[in-house]
């Protein structure tokens, strides 16, 4: 080989080791630890698991008689936490026996 592809090469090399340092990437925080959520998307823990009502509200645009905005109401979550895999059977309808002791 001549000398010249040898000095080429060897200054191609060192170019693509530092561009290797000096553009790699930082080691990126840890993603957060995972909520449990219900269809709805509020946090399990904003449910009653005897009822399985949840008691976040949300938040509802109001207008006026005219139509007009009239800004923003509170109102109650209507889900019932249906998150499966239980039957929906179960979800909707009130336990016959009462609960094991």
């Amino acid at each position: 080989m001549e000398p010249v592809s040898l000095v080429v090469g060897a200054a191609l090399l060192a170019v693509g080791f530092v561009a290797g340092r000096l553009g790699r990437r930082r080691p990126a925080a840890p993603p957060p630890n995972p909520v449990p959520l219900c269809g709805c998307g509020h946090a399990l823990s904003q449910h009653d698991t005897e009822t399985n009502t949840c008691y976040a509200e949300l938040r509802r645009d109001s207008y006026d008689k005219r139509g007009r905005w009239a800004g923003h109401t509170w109102v109650p979550c209507t889900c019932r936490q249906y998150v499966g895999p239980r039957p929906i059977d179960e979800v909707f309808v009130p336990r016959i026996l009462p609960p094991a002791e």
